[in-house]
């Protein structure tokens, strides 16, 4: 079985979380025989406030969570709280340790860096975080670039980028023909209508 955890809290951004989410379950969905475990864990195991309001059940509190294979932490608002927060912490310290993969998406960076789960390493995060999170040291942040890999530790850019993230590591963990048939049934297939610079 691989195990995948989702750690959520109030402020997390939506699709930081659940862009990587669908990415793992279409691969549980259409491979069964792997025993792909996708779960989300919060705090005490309460329904959490997303960033722009949507309400989530979390599958479990953060002391349900077992032995992860991959660990993924998303950002958003509720970063700037988390990322002081030492049961949050201790508990990424714990599972990041254990894992084959570190993961993070977005400002969910911010909480690898403050566990000490990346020190050393090459990281991204959202455009607007760029300063703030090379100002806070021990890491080599680069920007322009949708995900990167240092390691067992990924971060991906905001948002979006977490799909990319998910997609290759599912190629990573078993194959890049498995990742393409997941990027097929879930349609992802990016064509902004209009251009995003500003």
């Amino acid at each position: 079985m691989t195990r995948i955890g989702i750690v959520l809290f109030d402020g997390a951004e939506e699709l930081d979380y659940a862009g990587p989410w669908e990415v793992f379950a279409a691969a549980a969905y259409l491979r069964p025989e792997l025993s792909i475990d996708v779960k989300t864990f919060a705090h005490d195991g309460k329904p959490i406030r997303s960033a722009k309001g949507l309400r989530v059940l979390p599958d479990g509190a953060l002391t349900d969570a077992p032995r992860l294979d991959v660990l993924l932490a998303p950002g958003g608002e509720g970063r700037k709280r988390e990322m002081h927060d030492e049961r949050m912490l201790a508990w990424l310290r714990a599972k990041g340790a254990e894992a084959k993969w570190v993961t993070s998406v977005c400002t969910g960076a911010f909480l690898l860096q403050a566990a000490g789960l990346c020190t050393g390493r090459r990281v991204t995060t959202h455009w607007s975080a760029i300063h703030e999170l090379r100002e806070r040291g021990n890491v080599t942040v680069l920007d322009d670039i949708r995900y990167v890999r240092d390691g067992n530790v990924v971060t991906a850019a905001g948002v979006s980028a977490g799909i990319d993230m998910a997609l290759w590591l599912v190629g990573q963990l078993w194959d890049p023909a498995f990742a393409r048939q997941v990027q097929r049934y879930i349609q992802y297939e990016p064509a902004p209508p209009y251009g995003a610079e500003v």
